[in-house]
């Protein structure tokens, strides 16, 4: 779909103007909740990194008139998991994922309706916020959607998700928005960024430490 001049007011107002920039000098290796490398190919729950009413792990759920659940929603409930989640370095099989490391994100497993799990940035334009979700453009029919890829970037306790539009030197945090829709929308976002951490799904050792 061609943006509508709306749309394009709207991102560059909202991307430019008011949002922070996202990245921060400092290079690191991406580890997870154990101490361990994040790699490709492995397979890891997206967390908040500090347990409790912050809330569970990352998942899919139906927003607006959507019948197909390709909007990623963080759980209410401390103890969901979620879906687990594969990086990728685009164009490297292995690789070593550091924070700034351009990444592409999937869910493990897509809805049959979706045509993807991959994530994706779009623009719903009734609550006027650009929304994490998954799939295509024909996933989300009426709304901009923006190509780019992910970044983890350290933050506090543990780090941060960030989106860097295509085209475009602007990285932008992801935060949460709750819209009442069973759980909590990830976002672009000019307030405070989703402090997340990585858990191994593979790994048997025990449940996820408290931050």
């Amino acid at each position: 779909m061609k943006p509508t001049l709306f749309t394009l007011s709207f991102l560059l107002f909202a991307f430019i103007s008011k949002l922070p920039l996202a990245f921060s000098d400092d290079v690191e290796q991406v580890l997870d909740i154990n101490g361990n490398p994040i790699f490709p190919g492995g397979k890891y729950y997206i967390l908040p990194a500090i347990f409790g009413p912050p809330g569970g792990g990352v998942r899919l759920g139906k927003t607006g008139n959507s019948k197909c659940p390709v909007t990623v929603l963080q759980d209410y409930s401390e103890v969901i998991k979620g879906l687990p989640v594969k990086f990728s370095i685009p164009g490297i099989s292995p690789g070593i994922i550091f924070t700034g490391t351009p990444l592409d994100i999937a869910f493990e497993k897509k809805p049959n309706c979706a045509e993807s799990s991959k994530w994706l940035v779009f623009v719903d334009n009734h609550i006027q916020k650009a929304c994490v979700g998954i799939g295509g453009p024909e996933d989300h029919p009426g709304e901009q959607t923006l190509s780019g890829k992910f970044h983890i970037q350290k933050y506090k306790r543990g780090y941060k998700l960030v989106f860097c539009v295509s085209g475009s030197p602007t990285c932008l945090d992801i935060g949460r928005f709750d819209n009442g829709e069973g759980g909590r929308r990830l976002n672009l976002t000019e307030h405070e960024p989703f402090e997340v951490v990585f858990v191994d799904a593979d790994f048997t050792g025990g449940i996820r430490t408290v931050v």
